[in-house]
């Protein structure tokens, strides 16, 4: 479990990357991104998610870039979209994501989705890339374990990371269990669901018991469940206060108490059935 912010979490092939980080999604490119990307680099934030789905890849080059903070101690993470997937599409979709943003090399690559019939050719590409030292680490997105099972078994680079959506409604316990035995990090998408959890009892009762806000608590639970957690927000001072939680710790008996929330409810699509 990390301890502060900037605590990093090591992945299966040695890279360590901060548990804790800043996500992008659907931040309109420009200035509201690259101010949201300097608003967290100035708060301590050291990890920055991003996609060529969301189309701000540029802003947060730019974000980057005007920060101060040096490139080799910020997190950099892009994902290939669904259409870009395959052999010579996805090599040509991380030069263009890498291009975008304006770095010579990125932290982590992950595989958006898994599309049927395209994700392991998808993947050959992503361990070339890899190999040849453009990107420190790779990984999965909104992966079942079957979708895991599969590419495992005709991969010889291990996924780091699987990141999914994940929060008190939607625990995914079984997904989880599998990632810590193949030692593959779960990462936390939309770990508020979309603000649709503020007003959860058990949730308000312990924001109020620890004098946080509903979003910390949950925040918190997910950093105790040792699943690195990437919350958005474009105004800086919700960005300071989604990292404010490490000045108190949830008992065992809280988490499990938050953890009873799972109603198996997303908000994304289920992987099985996303792109019918």
């Amino acid at each position: 479990m990390i301890e502060q912010l900037q605590d990093t979490v090591t992945l299966n092939n040695g890279v360590k990357m901060p548990g804790f980080g800043l996500g992008v999604y659907k931040v309109e490119d420009g200035d509201v991104t690259v101010k949201s990307v300097k608003a967290a680099l100035k708060n301590g934030y050291r990890s920055i998610d991003t996609a060529s789905f969301y189309e701000n890849e540029k802003g947060v080059g730019q974000g980057i870039k005007e920060s101060g903070v040096p490139r080799d101690d910020i997190f950099v993470t892009s994902k290939v979209w669904n259409d870009q997937q395959g052999y010579e599409n996805t090599l040509a979709a991380f030069e263009a994501s890498l291009e975008k943003l304006g770095l010579d090399y990125l932290d982590l690559y992950l595989i958006h989705w898994p599309v049927k019939g395209k994700y392991k050719e998808t993947w050959k590409a992503m361990e070339k890339l890899y190999e040849e030292g453009k990107v420190r680490a790779i990984g999965v997105s909104n992966f079942h374990v079957h979708h895991l099972q599969d590419l495992m078994n005709d991969s010889y680079v291990k996924p780091v990371i699987n990141q999914v959506e994940y929060h008190p409604h939607l625990t995914q316990e079984e997904l989880k269990a599998f990632c810590e035995q193949e030692n593959i990090q779960l990462e936390a998408w939309s770990p508020l669901k979309k603000g649709r959890l503020m007003d959860e009892p058990v949730i308000a009762e312990l924001a109020e018991k620890y004098g946080k806000t509903s979003a910390q608590i949950i925040l918190r639970w997910d950093v105790q469940n040792d699943v690195i957690t990437i919350p958005k927000s474009t105004h800086e001072h919700r960005i300071k206060e989604n990292a404010d939680i490490f000045d108190f710790k949830l008992t065992d008996d809280e988490m499990k108490r938050i953890s009873s929330l799972n109603q198996d409810d997303r908000t994304g699509k289920n992987p099985d059935s996303f792109d019918e």
